[in-house]
Formats: structure tokens, C-alpha cells, sequence
């Protein structure tokens, strides 16, 4: 029997036909509780320089699905990698040659204008080109993690970025990973294949959802 929102409260539901008033889904986003609605679990942003940005306190037991938004990416060094994720689980950092990814790549570089990157054997999930580290040569993009805290589940992961490349060349790529353990993930690391960066403001979220019976 599916159920709606009551209207006077934000957790109290009654059984119904199943349709939300206007009304009553303006007050459940106001409030957090419709599904969609995000809840900002921790904001990063350069502070110092370093080469890997972790959250470990991700909610993982109250999410299914966590989204995180990077912008404005910057690297020190120049043609390096800034955005490379490995997992933790149950507080001990994944750095075996175990990840998966399946990823496109567009661009305007020269024998690169549109191929593959792929592995079903990578220390580090990575999506991208070599970043530069001239004036605006950055990178900036979002990606969803998904079943994080089941421990009966793989852990997977999808994503989008684009960016200036170490010769002001666009690119873009999008694709899919996973981590192909039942596992508690806690945890995730953001990373560079190599050096510092030089810049970034990194957010994670909680995705509220809706359950219906």
C-alpha cells in the first residue's frame, strides 16, 4: 500500500493514494525529507598543501547513495591525474590492485579525441587526463557512490568530470566503477596520481530517499 506525507509533521506519514500535494512536497524539501533532498555531510577546500583529501566520517549506515561534487581542482605539478578515489573499509585504507573501472574519454588532444580507459585490476579509481597547472587548467566534475555501508554488496560508483588538460586542451569523461568486495566502505580518499595540489573544494552528501510499500 503505497503512503503519503501527512502535511503537519515531518515524519508522520497516513495511507493515501500515494500523491503528493505541491504543497506538501515544497514543505518535505524545505525540511530535508523528500526523497532527493541532500544532506551536506562535509565541505574540504584548500587550506595547505596536500596530496590526498579523506572523508571518514561519510554516514555510510544512514546513506545508500552518497554524491560528491569537485570543483575547481587544481594541481601543483603540472600533467598530473588530481582526482583518483580508493575506499576505506572498516577504517583501513583499500590500496590493492582490486578497483574496476570502465570509463569514456572526449577531448581536443591531438590521438585522444575519443577513447577508453579501463581496468579490472587499478590500485585507485581514476576517470581522467593529465591536468595542467597553467592559469584556468583545472578540473571539475561529480560522481555518485553507491551501497557504501551494506556489507552484503559491492561498493560502485559513477561519474562525470571535464577539465583543461597540461596543453589547455578540453576534455571530458564519464563512466562507471566498482570495488568488487561485500564490504563496509567508511571512508574515501580523493587523490593525486602523483605531487600536491595546488587547489580544490571537494563536498559530500548523504541522497535522501523514499520508501514506498
Amino acid at each position: 500500500m503505497p503512503y503519503g506525507y501527512l502535511g503537519t509533521a515531518p515524519n508522520q506519514i497516513k495511507s493515501n493514494s500515494g500523491l503528493f500535494s505541491v504543497s506538501d512536497i515544497n514543505e518535505l524539501e524545505t525540511k530535508g525529507h523528500f526523497g532527493g533532498s541532500l544532506e551536506l555531510i562535509q565541505e574540504q577546500t584548500f587550506s595547505s598543501t596536500v596530496a590526498v583529501v579523506d572523508f571518514t566520517a561519510i554516514k555510510e549506515s544512514k546513506y545508500d547513495v552518497h554524491y560528491m561534487t569537485l570543483s575547481n581542482i587544481k594541481s601543483a605539478g603540472d600533467n598530473q591525474e588530481p582526482c583518483n578515489f580508493q575506499f576505506y573499509e572498516g577504517g583501513t585504507l583499500e590500496t590493492a590492485s582490486v578497483y574496476e573501472f570502465a570509463v569514456q574519454n572526449n577531448s581536443t588532444i591531438s590521438s585522444l579525441e575519443s577513447h577508453e580507459r579501463r581496468s579490472d585490476g587499478a590500485s585507485a579509481i581514476n576517470f581522467n587526463f593529465g591536468v595542467g597547472n597553467a592559469t584556468n587548467e583545472q578540473e571539475n566534475g561529480y560522481v555518485y557512490f553507491y551501497n557504501l555501508g551494506n556489507s552484503s554488496k559491492y561498493s560502485f560508483m559513477t561519474g562525470q568530470f571535464m577539465g583543461l588538460s597540461n596543453a589547455s586542451k578540453i576534455y571530458s569523461s564519464f563512466g562507471g566503477a566498482v570495488l568488487p568486495q561485500a564490504s563496509v566502505v567508511d571512508g574515501i580518499r580523493v587523490k593525486k596520481n602523483a605531487g600536491n595540489y595546488a587547489g580544490f573544494n571537494i563536498k559530500l552528501y548523504g541522497v535522501k530517499q523514499i520508501w514506498v510499500t
